[in-house]
């Protein structure tokens, strides 16, 4: 019977430290991650204007760098536009050396394409002129 309450705490212990690593697991860095694809905004927009699906599967929850030339830069919200396609949100903000008709690279992680919008979504942006 002993055996049984000690065999038992042990599963419930690990069990509690499998459910705290995965409810508080760190972070992904997007910045030092390497990039799984480099394109173009227009690139990017032709495939979820083709195929949502498809496009989600290339690219959604996958770190890029993505050119093209800036057409609203927001630096209160940390908020740049490119291409009026593109809406990325920039971790450390935006520096004042970016400029309108500007092309730069934004790197960051793509969370999904508005329907209603017509704009590519990214997160966690870093920006590379």
């Amino acid at each position: 019977m002993r055996k049984k309450i000690i065999v038992v705490l042990l599963l419930l212990i690990v069990l509690a430290v499998i459910g705290y690593n995965y409810m508080y697991k760190s972070h992904r860095d997007i910045a030092s991650e390497s990039v799984s694809y480099t394109t173009t905004v227009a690139e990017v927009y032709k495939a979820f204007q083709e195929s949502d699906s498809l496009a989600n599967a290339k690219y959604l929850d996958k770190t890029i760098a993505i050119y093209g030339k800036v057409t609203n830069i927001d630096f209160k919200n940390k908020i740049i536009t490119i291409e009026d396609k593109l809406l990325g949100r920039c971790t450390n903000g935006i520096p004042s050396t970016v400029k309108l008709q500007n092309t730069l690279t934004l790197k960051g992680r793509v969370v999904g394409y508005d329907d209603l919008l017509e704009e590519i979504q990214m997160d966690q942006c870093t920006i590379n002129q």
